[in-house]
């Protein structure tokens, strides 16, 4: 079947805008203070961050490795400058011209030609044959014909098609994803993730491939990210895994070594870093990771991890590894993620006052002390300022590690990333959509501070709340049988985690949004708390306008969400929104006219809304209804009761046009009226002799694309034929029946 091809004319939800914001991350006076042994130590984990970040591309859709090697290619022989002249000379225009260039760059912000936030496909908003021209015609062509020719037949359909299913990622009809093999469905996850937990394996590093076995019965391969394969080694955690297992009538076999040559880069230089490691304790987490990577153990990755939670207040903070599943169809797979950072004094200062009172926070909470953890592992809460953030996208705080056991019995950090935030905060009054008049004022005054606010408590005291009740291996459980009361049925705890049972396991594909929906509920209920807003340096009338504009940013937060819903499938795309929309759903449920959104008419005549926030009710009427429900949430969790958890969660996130907010019909209003989310442009790093240099890049979509044709000076060309060539390895996975039949590429 031939694709759909977009053309000027594709659905705006399907573009990048060629006024799309483009902002660069300033970094600068937090390195300058680095001293020479600390900037070589970042540099080095920046080189294994950006190395590992490629990764992504095999994780997102078949075809991005190839549109990322094309480019690389194009404008590796030509500055976007000096591509403008051919361009222009063979007949687009500058609009055409400036839209490819967004294109390329969402390309490399995105990792991939998927939206980071949503996981919609984005297409460039020109006309295929305009843009064969130029690629066909342009210097990297001339110099490499035959190659740039091959790649451009690979993807260039696939770069255009908005086919139903390729529009959005997901499992089977739902979408397209490379975490599973084309013919797999949500059963074969349900199947896998089973057979992962009855191994006690780790599904954060895998990927599964679905066959058929001789005998006609389904065959899974589960592919661990290793830089070894079939190679024979010492280490037998990992080696007495590697075998075919029969298990509920099929067929498994676990192997090792995806993404091999790019995750033996990041070895090379997590080596490197650990001359320049600060203490003992940086270098034994850097070891792990090392033993991690190469033998594909995630239980190495957690014995790193825990060296890292130790490592208290380094100035060179970073984390690096398969982190979050909010990509994974089913939840439990990890995108690759490595960032790099330097320590924000002023604001750390705030965070550790924060940390200092949390305990005493933590008892402010609405559930019962007994689902709270037995003692709160005082964490590491430090604002940094990014120099490197590798991944699909870059969010403006992160509590880690993901791992329930080490964040019930070793703690966690939490980190706000204090330079991103300040793109974050960049909002022009005209573009701000869905509120009142007199609101927008207030909300560009407090929406940077207030979001300080909710960042802090939703990352140290909503991720970092809150226990699981487990039964391990022995038998033993971590909570009183007999004493303890579940507080929203009056009766004994009748569910809880098995061993090997985790939340991400267990919740499958409601966790990650379940998960953050429990930490921004955190952040709303305890910013009424006068006590935490002393400490952000808020008093009298500005505490007031802090909350006021945190709630208002959440309810009109939760109106935007609706773009990344899809009513075809019935699905939410993007953890965070879908979050929101649920936290929105509570507090119009709460009445009272605390919350209203009311559908209008905007000055150009097209359909408009406007969110409002009675700010005299929130105390009165949002605080019980969030404190209801955070307590519904929170007992959910603690018990693994996922039928009630997902009847609850599910009951809230679903979408109707039922009146009186109509939100099918208002999702329209919101697609109309979006604003594309920003593009960050990051610096490099350059080791000149023995010193490191830092090469920044101005905010535009060509500064991106120059940011990327140089952060790979020694080994670009390599690098595309090996994303290639892995990618070409294991294209079968996702071919149509028909093309598998007859060969086609």
């Amino acid at each position: 079947m031939r694709a759909a091809a977009a053309g000027p004319m594709a659905d705006a939800q399907y573009i990048l805008p060629n006024d799309i914001g483009v902002f660069s991350l300033d970094c600068r006076e937090a390195f300058r203070l680095l001293s020479p042994t600390e900037r070589l130590y970042a540099h080095h984990l920046s080189r294994a961050a950006w190395y590992g970040g490629l990764a992504v591309l095999l994780q997102t859709s078949p075809e991005a490795p190839y549109i990322y090697a094309l480019l690389s290619r194009l404008f590796r022989a030509q500055d976007p400058d000096e591509l403008r002249q051919h361009a222009l000379a063979e007949g687009l225009t500058e609009e055409e011209y400036q839209a490819f260039l967004v294109y390329a760059a969402g390309v490399y912000s995105n990792m991939g030609n998927y939206k980071s936030f949503g996981d919609t496909k984005f297409v460039p908003n020109l006309p295929k044959e305009k843009l064969e021209r130029v690629i066909l015609g342009s210097k990297a062509a001339q110099q490499h014909p035959e190659e740039v020719r091959s790649l451009w037949q690979t993807c260039g359909e696939l770069m255009f098609s908005l086919e139903p299913r390729l529009r959005h990622l997901g499992l089977g009809k739902e979408g397209i994803t490379t975490y599973f093999s084309g013919d797999c469905t949500m059963e074969d996850a349900k199947l896998a993730q089973d057979f992962l937990d009855s191994q006690n394996l780790s599904a954060y590093n895998t990927r599964l491939f679905k066959g058929v076995s001789q005998d006609g019965r389904a065959c899974y391969e589960v592919r661990l990210a290793s830089v070894l394969s079939t190679e024979p080694a010492l280490h037998s955690e990992m080696t007495s895994k590697l075998k075919s297992y029969e298990f509920r009538g099929s067929h498994f076999q676990v192997t090792r070594g995806d993404y091999a040559p790019i995750l033996q880069k990041v070895v090379e230089h997590l080596e490197k870093s650990k001359a320049y490691a600060a203490n003992s304790r940086q270098e034994q987490m850097l070891a792990h990771y090392i033993e991690s990577f190469t033998q594909g153990s995630i239980e190495a990755h957690k014995r790193g991890s825990r060296f890292w939670i130790q490592d208290k207040g380094p100035i060179v903070e970073s984390y690096i590894g398969f982190i979050e599943s909010y990509r994974d169809p089913f939840g439990s797979r990890g995108e690759f993620e490595g960032f790099v950072a330097m320590v924000n004094k002023a604001m750390s200062a705030k965070f550790e006052c924060l940390v200092a009172s949390a305990e005493q926070l933590l008892k402010e909470l609405p559930w019962p002390p007994a689902f709270e953890k037995d003692k709160f592992l005082t964490p590491d809460f430090t604002s940094l300022d990014v120099l490197t953030f590798s991944g699909s996208g870059i969010p403006a705080g992160i509590n880690i590690p993901n791992y329930d056991d080490l964040r019930q019995t070793d703690g966690f950090k939490n980190v706000s990333l204090g330079n991103v935030l300040a793109v974050a905060y960049a909002t022009q009054r005209e573009k701000l959509t869905f509120l009142e008049e007199e609101d927008k004022d207030l909300y560009i005054r407090w929406k940077g501070p207030s979001f300080d606010v909710q960042v802090g408590l939703h990352e140290l005291l909503g991720h970092g709340s809150g226990k699981l009740f487990v039964q391990d291996e022995k038998g033993a459980f971590n909570f009183d049988q007999e004493a303890v009361i579940n507080p929203e049925t009056g009766e004994q705890i009748q569910s809880w985690y098995r061993s090997g049972e985790t939340w991400d396991s267990k919740f499958s594909t409601i966790a990650s949004s379940y998960e953050e929906c429990r930490a921004e509920s955190v952040g709303l209920y305890l910013c009424l708390n006068p006590q935490v807003l002393e400490i952000f340096g808020f008093e009298g009338a500005d505490a007031e306008d802090v909350i006021y504009v945190n709630w208002l940013n959440m309810v009109r937060a939760g109106l935007l969400a609706l773009e990344f819903y899809t009513p075809e499938a019935s699905s939410w795309r993007q953890a965070h929104m879908q979050a929101r929309f649920v936290i929105l759903r509570v507090l119009l449920e709460a009445g009272e006219g605390l919350v209203t959104v009311t559908p209008t008419t905007g000055a150009d005549g097209r359909p408009d809304a406007r969110v409002r926030l009675d700010r005299n009710k929130i105390r009165p009427v949002g605080k019980p209804a969030l404190e209801r429900f955070l307590r519904k949430l929170q007992v959910l969790k603690s018990t693994g009761d996922v039928a009630g958890g997902r009847a609850l969660y599910e009951g809230y996130a679903a979408v109707t046009d039922a009146p009186p907010e109509c939100f099918l019909t208002l999702r329209d209003t919101v697609l109309l009226r979006k604003e594309s989310r920003k593009l960050i442009v990051q610096p490099n790093t350059r080791l000149e002799g023995s010193e490191v240099q830092l090469l920044e890049y101005e905010a535009s979509a060509a500064g991106l694309i120059r940011s990327f044709s140089e952060r790979f000076p020694e080994d670009g060309p390599e690098l595309e034929e090996v994303l290639t060539q892995l990618a070409t390895a294991d294209a079968r996975f996702w071919k149509s029946p028909s093309e598998a039949l007859s060969g086609q590429a």
